[in-house]
């Protein structure tokens, strides 16, 4: 709990309230995945706006939203959305991301890709000076795993499986999980362009070429919103 007396939880809730000025009725709207995003879906559902459908990023977000009452299409149904509201693990000063912490990255990368609009919402412990304190996700095919880990370790990084009950992880798209500690990524859309062509890799959890294009941030004053067009 901060000096206001508000809990993390209620900064989410102010952020997922915010994001919803941002919706366009009528149209398509890309939705990602977490625990913020889950306040998004609550208040979207009760808020009475009429969307198109929803575009949805993990198997979690569309029965949320399905329970919700909110429809859902696959994106193969859609050319473009308007705008694609997710959270993040960590947001710099450029709206450069790290994401991948509730293990949906390669879809919220592949729906944020098709939206003309990325807007974040996170509370402010998210905002960093430079990438790397959060574990960085990278979704692999799991018979490369090992080669990954010891390539990361060339760069400073320390790699582990992520396990769940003593087994490996599996995403939705079949695949394992990798996360990264102990790296300071200084140059964003070069470390996702290098990492990306490693044999192996599906995808990493840097957003840089699909980054924020604004950030609503919850704060001890408030939602500050960070426009990074």
């Amino acid at each position: 709990m901060n000096q206001t007396g508000q809990t993390q939880d209620e900064l989410k809730t102010l952020v997922a309230q915010a994001a919803l000025n941002y919706v366009v009725p009528g149209e398509y709207l890309g939705v990602g995945t977490g625990s913020t995003v889950n306040l998004f879906i609550d208040a979207l559902a009760a808020s009475g706006i009429a969307i198109k459908a929803a575009v949805s990023s993990s198997i979690a977000s569309t029965q949320r939203l399905q329970s919700l009452g909110v429809p859902v299409v696959d994106l193969t149904l859609v050319l473009r959305m308007a705008v694609y509201i997710d959270g993040a693990d960590e947001i710099d000063a450029n709206g450069f991301m790290v994401k991948g912490g509730g293990a949906a990255l390669t879809r919220e990368k592949i729906v944020a890709a098709q939206a003309d609009r990325f807007v974040c919402i996170a509370d402010a412990s998210k905002r960093v000076e430079v990438l790397g304190t959060f574990p960085l996700p990278v979704e692999v095919i799991p018979m490369a795993a090992p080669e990954l880990m010891r390539q990361f370790s060339l760069l400073g990084g320390q790699a582990k499986l992520r396990m769940v009950n003593d087994q490996a992880f599996v995403t939705d798209n079949g695949q394992h999980l990798l996360d990264v500690v102990g790296l300071r990524i200084n140059d964003p859309l070069g470390f996702e362009n290098k990492v990306s062509q490693w044999p192996g890799v599906v995808t990493v959890g840097v957003f840089a070429h699909q980054r924020a294009h604004v950030c609503l941030l919850g704060t001890t004053q408030g939602v500050q919103t960070l426009v990074y067009d």
